[in-house]
């Protein structure tokens, strides 16, 4: 069951969000190790434009319920939450990954000063979660229009520059997304209220904009690779631009239809804890793809792929309710009360007061 103080609709299009972000991940890890493309490759292929952007327009759509909360309860849950989960995630992987199973510390000790400064790997999407709420905020406070900001911010993505930051690369990307939720977000909530009560208009919509979408991105130009592809009339950035934010508004369109059913509930459920998700598959999308590929009982590299992506996703679920289970590691995914800087909600319960567990998903 869904908490009464969330939207089923947005939870199960974060959830088709998560799962797609897992498949990339999954195809080109796979891809990368097999030199082959699979069928994977070409579902997050169409999938291009939007996977990301819709990630972060979603994660903005409640930023106004909170933005003019008191400063120190707006960093509290809009920065320190997910900096707890960047820096605790963060040294585990660094310390499994070049610590342990690449026995190198002096690398170990690089790569967690390294990751203070510059996102490190798949955490990078909570590390700007983090930076866009503080600059959201500021900007908030400096009265400066909308008007002023997202053609700016549209500009920058549509630009795309490659500094050296790794921060500076990703917030050019991405930050329009992240604001355009901000600002859109009464917009969507109508949308998706509308298409739910109108199911046979909202399935011919979402072919029409899948039609359109397949058709710019495989149009002539385009190129798949194993750890990546190159699009085709979809990649002119104005036009890119504009099919990614018409895709992540189409996914919560998707999540607003399929939470109807309840045979995707755990769709919904995956969504409310995508979190757990993200920072913990890559760990076991590593050590499966590389037992995987040992034993030499999956060759066909869009198989492979389609396996990694199924534990990559099930193994933190997993693990999840083992820690629920056992009643040890919870901060592995919910914020324990020292990493608060304000006190964590409260919430009365047959007139006790108890506090509200830390987790937000991502």
């Amino acid at each position: 069951m869904s908490s009464p103080n969330r939207m089923p609709w947005v939870d199960t299009a974060k959830g088709l969000s998560i799962i797609l972000v897992v498949m990339m991940y999954a195809a080109y890890n796979t891809g990368e190790y097999t030199n082959d493309i699979g069928f994977l490759h070409y579902a997050i292929g169409f999938a291009t434009p939007f996977r990301m952007p819709e990630f972060f327009l979603i994660s903005g759509l409640f930023l106004s319920q909170v933005i003019d909360r008191p400063w120190r309860r707006y960093i509290d849950r809009r920065v320190v939450h997910y900096l707890y989960f960047y820096v605790l995630w963060a040294v585990i992987s660094i310390g499994l990954k070049i610590g342990i199973f690449s026995g190198d510390p002096a690398g170990m000790l690089h790569d967690l000063a390294m990751a203070t400064v510059e996102p490190y790997g798949v955490l990078w999407f909570i590390y700007m979660l983090a930076v866009f709420g503080i600059v959201i905020r500021v900007l908030r406070e400096f009265h400066v229009t909308h008007w002023a900001v997202i053609p700016l911010a549209a500009a920058l993505q549509m630009w795309a520059p490659k500094p050296d930051s790794y921060a500076l690369e990703q917030f050019a990307a991405y930050f329009v997304f992240f604001y355009l939720g901000f600002v859109m977000a009464p917009l969507v909530f109508r949308l998706v209220e509308w298409t739910q009560a109108r199911p046979a208009t909202t399935v011919a919509g979402l072919f029409a904009w899948a039609l359109v979408n397949g058709l710019l991105v495989f149009s002539p130009g385009y190129a798949m690779h194993p750890i990546g592809m190159q699009m085709g009339l979809a990649a002119w950035p104005p036009l890119h631009l504009a099919l990614a934010i018409a895709g992540a508004v189409a996914l919560c369109v998707a999540g607003g239809y399929l939470s109807k059913f309840a045979s995707m509930e755990w769709l919904r459920w995956l969504g409310e804890h995508s979190l757990v998700v993200y920072v913990a598959f890559t760990i076991p999308m590593s050590l499966f793809r590389g037992a995987a590929m040992a034993s030499g009982l999956l060759t066909d590299t869009g198989m492979l792929s389609f396996a990694v992506l199924l534990v990559s996703v099930i193994s933190p679920v997993v693990l999840y309710f083992i820690v629920k289970r056992i009643g040890f590691g919870t901060f592995l995914f919910e914020r324990p009360a020292w990493a608060h800087i304000d006190e964590p909600t409260v919430k009365k319960v047959s007139g006790k007061a108890v506090s509200r567990p830390a987790r937000e998903a991502a």
